[in-house]
């Protein structure tokens, strides 16, 4: 049973197919994408709310095979071809915690089968868990040249206390050792006789890569063998590390990597590392091939395989899903810190210089490690969109674009939304089909993907096609396909009717092309045996586009009043160009060739004659150096006219005063007069004084139609009247107190005159000096003078 799924895409279509009725003719590139495909295929690839309609005489009134689903309206429902993508989720078990018998569930689903249409975007939830007791497989990778002689013996103690330390995180712990030196060719190590056996006291000859004890549970035994490994030795600075790296990830069974497990290669050195080119330098040109060359635990292409480059690496890691941990010391850290950026999910940390931090540098790692959730897509996802959203631990946040979540625990679990979408059908049809996983970075947990591209039609298939052979539809000339024919040799047209002989299919069309252009009836109509036949404008609208080559748009001309070049009695639209009556022209025949509303008062000349002001339109033009304005450019802007001759309007509407007072409604009935507090700065500016003697204002201008305004000011200013006894009290008060002030300075005067005085009086009084021992009245009988000439003889 068909599922009739119109109305569900109708909200979704309903407001391009709104905009598409106002904006005209539809092409590919506007809001509706589906208009003017010609194959089913190409219809449901080019948007997800096409439809293709494959009734046979559908396109007869050239309707659209192709379309929004909401404007096929009139084809009926069992002949619309309108797929929709499927997702189904074929394998979802939930996330569970990891036993010793038992592999753990991290990710959820783990396979899903995508079947979906180009350009129809489909959306999954994938959820991570952090399970518990998930297996943990560490593989130490040790430089065991003559400088790290010290770190080894360390080493060796640390073992046990290295598998205690992750037994606490998980029960399912396993560890192997191994080691490197370098390639055993000049100038990287001594060739000479005594130095290739003995390079150094108590050590063995170099080598390239050694397996010493492939990943097992028991931490005694990777003791044991630490122990009995020997240091070497060997010339040049740099070590053969990456070689090291590239034989302990790629052979899996003999370094006893599990699956699923967390995969931890520990890489332990003080110095630097050879990359790709090096190998030169001893004669070494054959490129590293990636694979495992493994013999009994010695790495055999040491000396004839050249090093790998980072990118190399960086592939088998990701490819491999291992954990690479660079644990070196601090005269190294910045070098391997640089390599993150190359290297998906390494680490770099620094190790003490007998490597005695080991112990807490594979536990805080391994915690950075795995507090990190990161989502990649492996190979075969090529021209595939897809997004990842997430709330990461952030259950209320907001979902912001991001594939990677930090600070998990275990046990912890985020969510993602991913979004997959195809824009195109890929050319080829293999590529149709794809599969491809997505992954956390690190982690063989995975979730594949099995997507089927619809790019085709069920009626497109062979079968359909070569059951519809010469089919009655196509004039017994085609083939009838999806409700269209295709035709064969030497036949044309929507029915296979036109038969061109000698003449080619290009030429027809070369017929329907207009001079100078490339496309076929511009775009708007078929070319049907040579000739066009143009197209409805919009949906099934009546308006048909026009012309020889359908070049012609009857239907898109300038509007006047709301109309179509004004309407039939302004003018008709003919080719986007308006044909205007013989009594109006312009772009849109909105100008009128009349003037009788240019005539002056004097009946006689147009615009108060050329120096005012010309007629355009039955409308007078001003010109902007005269002083004259209005309707026919008579009243004058800068003399008192226009004041005058609205001064009487403007007392008995404004003020109710003035020779209209009593007639106000019939005199002025036709002035366009506002009433306002204050009036506009710019503006031509009327004072008069009523019989009040009351002053009132008013101003003037014209709009653009040269109509008059008048605005004037709902106040007059007034002469305020006298108040007499106010001013007679005020005199008299003003001489009394004027009176009193003097009386005040007088008196204040003649009070510091006296005080003056008396002061003198006083001080003369106190300075004379009296003999109170005589009488002042009283002269003695005798007189003693002195001789200054005999003084003290």
């Amino acid at each position: 049973m068909k599922i009739d799924w119109r109305p569900v895409v109708l909200l979704l279509s309903c407001l391009s197919v709104g905009l598409s009725q106002r904006t005209g003719s539809l092409t590919p590139t506007s809001k509706n994408p589906c208009i003017g495909q010609k194959m089913c295929g190409e219809c449901i690839a080019v948007g997800k709310d096409c439809a293709w309609c494959e009734e046979p005489t559908y396109d007869a009134e050239n309707k659209e095979r192709c379309n929004l689903l909401s404007e096929h309206s009139n084809c009926k429902q069992e002949h619309l071809v309108f797929p929709q993508s499927i997702l189904n989720r074929t394998k979802n078990s939930a996330p569970k915690d990891g036993t010793k018998t038992d592999n753990p569930i991290q990710l959820q689903p783990q396979l899903i089968n995508l079947k979906m249409r180009p350009n129809d975007p489909q959306k999954f939830t994938l959820n991570f868990r952090l399970a518990n007791n998930y297996p943990v497989d560490l593989y130490y990778l040790m430089d065991l040249s003559y400088s790290m002689k010290d770190d080894k013996e360390k080493l060796a103690t640390l073992g046990v206390l290295i598998a205690n330390e992750m037994n606490n995180i998980t029960e399912n712990f396993r560890l192997g050792f191994g080691s490197f030196v370098d390639k055993v060719v000049m100038p990287y190590v001594s060739m000479a006789p005594n130095k290739i056996n003995n390079p150094c006291d108590q050590c063995e000859p170099a080598y390239g890569f050694k397996n010493q004890l492939p990943l097992n549970g028991d931490p005694s035994l990777f003791q044991t063998k630490v122990q009995e490994a020997k240091v070497s030795g060997n010339l040049d600075a740099p070590e053969g590390g990456l070689d090291a790296v590239m034989q302990a990830i790629a052979c899996e069974s003999q370094i006893g990597w599990r699956n699923p497990s967390r995969r931890m290669l520990l890489y332990s050195t003080d110095a630097g590392f050879h990359f790709a080119g090096d190998g030169k330098l001893g004669g070494i040109i054959k490129p590293n091939d990636g694979q495992c060359h493994l013999s009994n635990g010695i790495y055999t292409e040491s000396s004839t395989q050249d090093y790998p480059s980072i990118s190399q690496i960086a592939a088998k890691i990701e490819e491999k899903n291992v954990n690479l941990i660079f644990a070196v010391t601090e005269k190294q850290v910045d070098i391997y810190k640089q390599l993150k950026n190359f290297i998906p999910g390494s680490v770099t940390g620094r190790l003490a210089d007998d490597s005695s931090n080991i112990v807490a540098l594979v536990r805080d790692n391994y915690q950075k490690i795995t507090s990190k959730v990161e989502m990649s897509t492996t190979s075969g996802a090529e021209d595939v969109i897809i997004r990842y959203f997430s709330r990461c631990k952030n259950k209320t946040g907001e979902l912001s674009q991001t594939n990677i979540c930090e600070g998990l625990k275990v046990g912890d679990s985020v969510s993602f939304e991913v979004e997959i979408e195809v824009k195109e059908c890929p050319k080829d049809s293999q590529g149709y089909s794809k599969k491809f996983d997505i992954k956390p970075v690190g982690l063989s947990d995975k979730l594949e993907v099995r997507m089927e591209l619809i790019c085709k039609c069920d009626c497109e298939s062979q079968e359909k096609a070569r059951d519809n052979r010469q089919s009655k539809n196509c004039n017994n000339h085609g083939t009838f396909v999806c409700g269209t024919c295709a035709c064969d040799d030497k036949y044309y047209g929507k029915t296979c009717d036109c038969y061109t002989g000698n003449i080619t299919q290009t030429a027809l069309e070369e017929q329907c092309k207009e001079p100078g252009k490339e496309l076929i009836c511009s775009g708007r109509g078929e070319c049907v045996c040579g000739n066009c036949e143009c197209k409805p404008r919009r949906g099934n609208s009546e308006e048909r586009y026009s012309g020889k080559w359908c070049q012609c748009d009857d239907y898109s001309c300038p509007f006047y009043d709301n109309a179509l070049c004004g309407g039939p009695d302004h003018g008709t639209c003919r080719c986007g160009n308006c044909s205007c009556t013989s009594n109006f022209t312009g772009e849109n025949c909105g100008c009128s060739t009349r003037n009788d509303s240019c005539i002056s008062s004097d009946g006689k000349t147009l615009c108060g004659g050329p120096e005012r002001g010309k007629c355009e339109c039955n409308r007078c033009m001003c010109t902007e150096k005269s002083k004259y304005q209005g309707t026919t450019c008579e009243d004058c802007k800068d003399c008192k006219m226009v004041c005058r001759q609205n001064k009487a309007c403007v007392q008995c509407l404004i003020h109710h005063t003035g020779e209209f007072k009593d007639s106000c409604e019939e005199n002025c009935r036709d002035r366009n007069i506002i009433k306002k507090p204050s009036l506009p700065e710019g503006f031509n500016t009327c004072e008069f004084k009523d019989e009040d003697d009351c002053i009132f204002y008013f101003t003037y201008d014209y709009d653009g139609n040269n109509e008059l305004k008048i605005i004037a000011q709902e106040t007059k200013e007034c002469p305020t009247k006298v108040n007499v006894l106010a001013i007679v009290l005020g005199v008299v008060i003003g001489i009394v107190l004027v009176g009193l002030a003097l009386l005040l300075i007088w008196k204040l005067v003649t009070t510091i005159n006296d005080r003056r005085e008396l002061a003198r009086f006083e001080k003369e009084t106190k300075d004379a000096k009296w003999d109170t021992g005589e009488n002042p009245v009283y002269k003695p009988a005798t007189s003693e003078y002195k001789n200054p000439t005999y003084a003290g003889k």
